[in-house]
């Protein structure tokens, strides 16, 4: 996918946090530890670091949620991790992103932090933002 369709499928997908623009996704493509798994419903975009792989942003077109391209998706993220050598995966989610939060509870993501009020939403109050990590091992 090119940062462009990154762009658009991304701004289908969130408002909140905001959506990344295309030069954001250029830059992120172009940096140390970066990688993308895609397929035709969406992407995951990781970063791998010292042994540890962060989930930055998983995106599945709203047409086609609730399929299991995200569960996919996902699975490609960590077995993409695994290539790299990571041996734990982190995330951050939105407290309210209650999907979200059931699809990676159910892939064996554990609770680790609490960023209090770290999401601004265009309107309402700010979000809780949850850490969450699993072993790869």
């Amino acid at each position: 996918m090119t940062p462009d369709a990154l762009a658009a499928l991304h701004a289908r997908c969130f408002t909140m946090p905001r959506p990344w623009a295309a030069a954001e996704f250029a830059a992120l493509l172009t940096s140390k530890g970066i990688f993308l798994q895609c397929t035709a419903a969406g992407f995951a975009l990781g970063r791998e670091i010292a042994g540890e792989s962060e989930l930055l942003t998983l995106a599945v077109d709203p047409a086609l949620q609730r399929q299991g391209h995200g569960r996919s998706l996902l699975t490609a993220f960590e077995a993409g991790s695994r290539k790299r050598g990571a041996t734990e995966a982190l995330l951050e989610v939105a407290a309210t992103n209650s999907a979200a939060r059931n699809l990676y509870e159910s892939a064996g993501y554990r609770e680790s932090g609490h960023r209090p009020r770290y999401y601004s939403p265009p309107q309402g109050e700010k979000i809780d933002a949850i850490l969450m990590r699993k072993s790869l091992i």
